[in-house]
């Protein structure tokens, strides 16, 4: 388990005081919370299923699957947002700014385990 991958996991429980502290929209965490959630359960079944293709030698059966599930992931937050602004346009906006702050602590928190992963290089033994 590498902690840098599940920091945004870190940052959604920290949000959570925030927005009972903060008189924030709790329909907006909520919201948040859950789509952010199930993308990420997604995201671990699709990397498995990716895995399973490549290890087979099925390339684009592999690439096609992340492609599907990564547009399938935007759109469930898009949706989940909308929404949530439909219901309350307070809780849709924290929403929003709550989901915007995980996307980019999960790409930041991606890149960083991708540039400190070691991966063997063809011909070293």
């Amino acid at each position: 388990m590498s902690p840098p991958k599940y920091v945004d996991l870190v940052v959604l429980s920290a949000a959570l005081p925030v927005f009972l502290l903060g008189g924030l929209p709790m329909l907006g965490f909520a919201v948040a919370a859950a789509a952010w959630l199930a993308q990420r359960g997604i995201q671990a079944l699709a990397g498995r299923r990716a895995r399973v293709e490549l290890a087979a030698g099925r390339r684009q059966r592999a690439m096609g699957i992340v492609a599907a599930t990564t547009l399938g992931r935007v759109w469930l937050m898009a949706t989940a947002v909308l929404l949530a602004g439909l219901s309350d346009r307070e809780a849709g906006l924290a929403s929003a700014l709550l989901l915007a702050a995980l996307f980019t602590v999960s790409i930041a928190a991606q890149g960083i385990v991708h540039l400190f992963n070691e991966e063997p290089q063809a011909g070293k033994a």
